[in-house]
């Protein structure tokens, strides 16, 4: 059994900044790809940023230039920086493992908020 905890999120002013952290614990063998995804009220979950084993990245084209993924392979941990957020970047976010335990599976995170107002 994986677990998956998130942290980081909150209330910021449009502008701000909020880092999110996810880290992966339990049986695991090897992570492969890791990323975040948000759902908005009223809209679809939605891909955000995902980081390959090798760490190619991959964004959605909304928030290129101002969102950074990265992952510490030693703390099986995945991160978000999120740079000038928006109003329209309010959404739960939530990260997505791909991991190797006795099969290749993923596992979700609880999801965190993240709330751009002024």
């Amino acid at each position: 059994q994986v677990q998956l905890v998130e942290s980081g999120g909150g209330l910021v002013q449009p502008g701000g900044s909020l880092r999110l952290s996810c880290a992966a614990s339990g049986s695991i063998f090897k992570i492969n790809a890791m990323g975040w995804y948000r759902q908005a009220p009223g809209k679809q979950r939605e891909l955000v940023a995902r980081i390959t084993s090798d760490g190619s990245t991959n964004y959605a084209d909304s928030v290129k230039g101002r969102f950074t993924i990265s992952r510490d392979n030693a703390k099986n941990t995945v991160y978000l920086q999120m740079n000038s957020l928006k109003p329209e970047d309010t959404a739960v976010y939530s990260c997505k493992v791909h991991y190797v335990a006795n099969y290749a599976t993923f596992s979700w995170g609880q999801g965190t908020q993240v709330t751009v107002s002024s």
